[in-house]
């Protein structure tokens, strides 16, 4: 499943080869919508995995909120995992970001957060 929401963006993912399953396999559901309001309708323990990735905290401060992990949290299996997409940890916004979202993850309820620099983000287990 994938959240989009402007489908602009989705024909732009449409072009990229590596994308290809997202709109080919029956399995793979998209939904046009804003996520902070979209994963309010999920139920409880609905994914085993997400992965998180957000636009800059300037487009969207409120996928990076406490409220939403929080969401995120709930959403998740108990022995599932969040990866969230920070980007460059290295530059100056960069480590800001990341000390923020390990906090705000901590406070949302998940026991282990990871930096991940090589893959520019962090594992959030609940």
């Amino acid at each position: 499943m994938t959240i989009e929401l402007d489908p602009a963006a989705l024909e732009i993912v449409r072009q990229n080869p590596w994308s290809r399953d997202l709109f080919e396999s029956p399995r793979l559901e998209q939904i046009i919508g804003d996520t902070f309001e979209v994963i309010r309708d999920f139920p409880d323990t609905a994914f085993s995995r997400i992965i998180h990735d957000p636009p800059a905290t300037s487009l969207g401060g409120d996928l990076y909120s406490r409220e939403l992990y929080q969401q995120l949290h709930r959403v998740v299996w108990p022995n599932g995992r969040v990866f969230h997409y920070i980007g460059d940890r290295e530059s100056a916004s960069g480590r800001n970001i990341t000390r923020g979202v390990v906090q705000r993850l901590g406070e949302a309820g998940f026991r282990r957060v990871v930096r991940r620099p090589e893959a520019f983000g962090v594992v959030a287990w609940p």
